[in-house]
């Protein structure tokens, strides 16, 4: 990933504008420090001058630029807003909003750094680097949501229930208990063609009005 901060800071040592005194001696001690990377010296110069003057933007920008450095992610996306928040020219905002992608990068915030990568990409189109990243942070996203798609796990399918087999001397009749249903049946059937018979008998001797 590629990043900007080093160039920002010596950039800032010849441009820093009209501000108190005392901020301009401790932001100036400040990026001497971090250019020697002596980010843990550098740090708390950074942290007296916003104090002094949170809307300083060159106070902000470098000091996300150390919190980035030492993996302190909240911090430094809040001194980056800060940043973008007080910028007095849409390069210095330009600068905030890529190192801010950058930092969301590293955290595999893919969504938060596209979206950090195209504000960029708004003031400055020329800047390679943000459209590089951008590309890049894209295509990873792409890639994990269809790992994750994938891996879904899928709705299990429902276990059938076993048929149930008939016991063997529940599905088989005795010998004895086959005649005596044959018999039954028999029986019944001879009465069924007794009773046809009786009616088709009255019917002839006894036949009904036409109307």
């Amino acid at each position: 990933m590629k990043c900007k901060f080093i160039y920002a800071i010596i950039l800032v040592c010849c441009s820093i504008p009209a501000i108190g005194q005392e901020e301009v001696k401790l932001v100036q001690k400040a990026n001497l420090l971090y250019k020697q990377k002596q980010f843990d010296l550098s740090l708390p110069e950074y942290r007296k001058a916003v104090t002094i003057n949170p809307t300083n933007y060159i106070a902000q920008y470098n000091l996300g630029n150390v919190l980035y450095r030492k993996e302190n992610w909240t911090e430094a996306e809040l001194a980056y807003n800060n940043a973008i928040e007080h910028a007095k020219s849409g390069s210095a905002k330009q600068k905030a909003f890529y190192n801010k992608g950058v930092s969301f990068s590293r955290q595999k915030k893919l969504e938060e750094s596209i979206e950090s990568y195209k504000n960029a990409l708004k003031i400055d189109a020329r800047d390679e680097d943000a459209r590089i990243n951008l590309q890049k942070a894209l295509l990873e996203l792409k890639k994990k949501r269809e790992s994750g798609e994938n891996k879904s796990p899928k709705k299990p399918q429902q276990k059938q229930q076993p048929k149930q087999q008939p016991k063997e001397n529940q599905s088989k009749l005795s010998k004895k208990q086959v005649e005596q249903l044959l018999k039954a049946l028999r029986q019944k059937e001879q009465q069924v063609q007794q009773k046809m018979q009786q009616q088709k008998t009255r019917s002839t001797t006894n036949p009904e009005k036409d109307w």
